[in-house]
């Protein structure tokens, strides 16, 4: 393995919110100011195998369709995945956008935005826990990085020149954004 792959070591577990500075260190690892669509060593094969993986999994932990978007045009945004509103228990989707970088995924309820995170949603009862819990291990099983909105949403401060229309970039630009 080389390139971006090699910041994956460590393979966040249920405890993501404990590993914020190694999440910041592995954003910044994958900031190439050269790259800025996706990584120089970028396989849309293998991160479309890893995404429909996660669709099926989802879809089996949930025990409904997920419908889901991928390889999105013009954006270092892979895909998204949701979770339908009636099979979770709060009654409320689950959207996971994944990243062309890194295998990072964001996990959030109903949409990116729509709370400040998870831990928002779950207060106003909007995502339980176990629901939570079960996109997280199944992330976590696929090898995927999981960021938490309230990091993503921070100030960008790398060293890549980000889109002209982005006023207030910050780091869901830099690795969710569109070009």
């Amino acid at each position: 393995m080389s390139g971006w792959r090699d910041l994956l070591l460590i393979r966040q577990d249920l405890r993501v919110r404990e590993h914020i500075e190694d999440l910041v260190a592995l954003l910044r690892g994958l900031d190439d100011p050269e790259w800025l669509e996706w990584p120089r060593d970028y396989d849309c094969g293998e991160i479309g195998a890893q995404f429909n993986g996660l669709v099926a999994q989802l879809e089996g932990d949930f025990a409904a369709p997920c419908v889901s978007e991928q390889d999105t045009q013009d954006s270092s945004e892979y895909g998204r995945v949701a979770v339908p509103a009636d099979a979770t228990v709060c009654g409320t989707r689950i959207v996971v956008c994944v990243s062309k970088f890194g295998s990072l995924a964001l996990v959030c309820a109903d949409n990116p935005g729509a709370f400040l995170g998870t831990e928002e949603a779950q207060a106003e009862g909007e995502l339980d826990a176990e629901d939570l819990t079960k996109v997280h291990g199944t992330l976590a099983d696929l090898g995927y990085a999981i960021v938490p909105e309230e990091l993503l949403e921070c100030d960008y401060a790398g060293p890549s020149q980000l889109p002209w229309h982005v006023e207030h970039p910050t780091w869901w630009h830099r690795f969710f954004g569109s070009f």
